[in-house]
């Protein structure tokens, strides 16, 4: 991304173009076999899903695909989901459907700033809408909500807001698909239109089919390296939990302790002393959990200072006012019509856009840790968590080096396992709603809390 004074960002409007969706569909096998280390999809309940579909067509319901989002390949497993899987259970069912199966979707209007802005591209013809999610999109909530109520297909957005690089921890939803739906009510009880609103949870989970420990090892060497620990060198057949273990809690006290100083040093900030000698294992994680929280506050107020943001809120709020913060000093409205702006004016603006991309950088390595437990992988000891786990490290230090956080590496072929929950009902909350303001309020924090509860409850079930 340019980090010189631009135009403000435009919302790219949804052209959804069936001959490009078929394209895509044909293209998507390979894609996957491409892209990503996925190399089995597999669901269940897809006849729930199939049904949902035929009363759809029949214009009998609206619906919604509400989904885990824990990695950027999610996507591809969703569209294969809908153009391969539905359609093949529908017809061993005998449930009858029209093509192309497919489902608008709400997608982050900065997903093209940083993987190019042929995605964008891309997104508007499949039937895809973009929202800001750090300030009130009026224009991208009014796409969004016309799509919901008007579109050609169902759909589809994910509640956490953004990826958590977490198969088993879901972050905390936010409330906008659960404000989506019952404006989606809304339009249709205006219109005098009777099909009912649904929610559907959709649970994401992935697995290695083989289990990546040597690559693991190979990763947290390479971390070792760059993070100036000793290199662990051939452990050869020892390879396993136990003997990583140690390894990845010694990474991230390391990288923590440079963090803290890095940060009380040259930004002045105080942290409190956490340091564990001689104790147990887990009082080491709580130990880590003491001082991660700290630092990714310290982190985040070193953004909002420079913005003069208020330090409130939860982790996922605050980050997203320092993005749309960084982006109002970026993208400005003076900068439509460059050629009127003095030369003085320009770099004026190109250094202030090179300072707020600077701050948010801050924010952008709280971003990686929002989900984190430091118990994750100790309550559970799967080689699944132990590598989500690694990788986030691997992140946080791709940031702090200046590279390219996308793609991850991939540690090893995974499969993917999509459950379909039971569709939650909006219109019969409808009535609570439109009671009156406090009415609203109360039913959309409860759909988004039994939101919340039912992709939880996916992912015990997966």
């Amino acid at each position: 991304m340019n980090y010189q004074a631009q135009p403000p960002l435009e919302f790219i409007p949804p052209a959804f173009n069936p001959l490009f969706l078929r394209f895509f569909h044909l293209l998507l096998p390979n894609l996957i076999r491409w892209q990503t280390p996925i190399s089995e999809i597999e669901a269940e309940d897809v006849e729930v899903l199939a049904d949902l579909y035929r009363q759809f067509q029949e214009g009998k319901i609206r619906f919604l695909l509400a989904f885990r989002h824990p990695k950027t390949d999610d996507p591809f497993a969703l569209t294969y989901l809908s153009s391969q899987l539905v359609p093949k259970v529908a017809r061993e069912k005998g449930i009858p459907l029209q093509s192309p199966i497919h489902a608008h979707f709400i997608y982050d209007r900065g997903i093209p700033l940083w993987a190019g802005s042929y995605v964008g591209w891309i997104a508007s013809r499949l039937g895809g809408t973009p929202i800001q999610r750090g300030k009130a999109d009026w224009t991208g909530l009014r796409s969004a909500r016309d799509l919901f109520a008007n579109g050609k297909f169902p759909m589809a957005a994910a509640p956490e807001g953004a990826t958590n690089g977490l198969s088993e921890i879901i972050s905390p939803l936010e409330p906008g698909i659960a404000q989506m739906g019952f404006w989606c009510a809304e339009d249709l009880q205006k219109a005098e239109r009777s099909e009912q609103v649904l929610i559907v949870p959709v649970g994401i989970k992935y697995s290695y089919v083989d289990a990546p420990w040597d690559a693991i090892a190979d990763l947290l060497t390479d971390l070792e390296a760059a993070s100036g620990l000793p290199v662990h060198q051939g452990q050869g057949n020892a390879l396993s939990f136990e003997s990583l273990y140690p390894r990845l809690l010694t990474l991230a006290e390391h990288l923590l302790s440079l963090m803290e100083q890095f940060y009380t040093r040259f930004y002045h900030q105080k942290l409190p002393d956490a340091k564990i000698t001689d104790k147990e294992i887990t009082d080491r994680n709580e130990a880590l959990a003491h001082r991660l929280q700290a630092l990714m506050n310290v982190a985040l107020f070193i953004s909002e200072q420079y913005f003069d943001l208020p330090s409130r809120g939860s982790w996922n709020d605050r980050c997203r006012r320092v993005e749309q913060a960084g982006w109002n000093y970026i993208f400005r409205e003076e900068f439509k019509d460059v050629k009127a702006l003095s030369p003085i004016e320009k770099a004026l603006g190109d250094r202030i856009a090179e300072e707020a991309n600077s701050r948010m950088w801050h924010m952008r390595l709280v971003e990686s840790f929002v989900a984190v437990s430091t118990n994750y992988i100790r309550e559970k000891p799967t080689v699944e968590r132990f590598a989500e786990t690694t990788l986030i490290l691997w992140n946080m230090i791709t940031k702090i080096k200046g590279g390219n956080s996308s793609p991850r590496p991939q540690l090893g072929k995974q499969k993917v396992k999509l459950s379909v929950g039971k569709p939650i009902s909006v219109s019969e909350r409808f009535p609570a709603y439109k009671a009156n303001r406090v009415g609203a309020k109360q039913a959309v924090a409860e759909l988004t809390n039994d939101l919340q509860q039912a992709l939880e409850g996916l992912v015990i079930k997966g």
